[in-house]
């Protein structure tokens, strides 16, 4: 069997993330043709098109991380309605220089978590149409969730039969996806 090397991102720079938890989670419960690993976007600096020419050592390191990726998965929590600055931050260094962006034809699956009714649904709206102006291909459909503590147990296991049912539908998509368009 195939393996795709997926890469993932938390879009939050907090160590005790709902959406860290979640991302865990998402790894067990993926199929076995995907194999994950996490790129950290935490200490990227703040993008400056002055460091274009120059790019510190850590954007390099980070654009060479998600170009090498068979796929992404980002996994986001929403800031006003939004996504979080740290994950935007990430999304115009990989971008730039324009001939060398990293999310050009990249399958991406998104999904969140956070404590309100609507999960992370307006964030991923937002992030949809970010990944889509810099030639993204993001997996059809929505994925968020409404987290309570009781959602993922201690181990990093998804606690609700009907949840891990949702997510394991979405992750069966994305392994559909990704040889598809890592064929090409």
């Amino acid at each position: 069997m195939t393996s795709y090397d997926i890469a993932y991102i938390v879009g939050s720079n907090s160590r005790e993330s709902i959406n860290r938890k979640l991302a865990g989670a998402l790894v067990k419960l993926a199929p076995p043709s995907l194999s994950f690993r996490e790129v950290e976007i935490e200490n990227l600096p703040l993008y400056n098109r002055d460091f274009e020419g120059a790019r510190p050592e850590r954007v390099d390191a980070f654009t060479a991380k998600v170009r090498s990726a068979d796929g992404l998965m980002i996994v986001m929590p929403e800031h006003n309605r939004s996504l979080p600055a740290v994950l935007k931050n990430a999304i115009d260094w990989g971008s730039k220089p324009a001939d060398q962006n990293v999310w050009r034809d990249k399958p991406t699956f998104i999904t969140g978590t956070s404590p309100g009714a609507i999960g992370t649904a307006v964030g991923q709206q937002h992030l949809r149409q970010i990944l889509g102006a810099v030639s993204g291909i993001v997996l059809g459909g929505e994925c968020y969730l409404q987290f309570k503590p009781e959602l993922i147990d201690a181990d990093g296991n998804v606690t609700v039969e009907s949840t891990r049912k949702f997510l394991a539908g979405h992750l069966a998509r994305f392994a559909d996806l990704v040889p598809k368009l890592a064929s090409r």
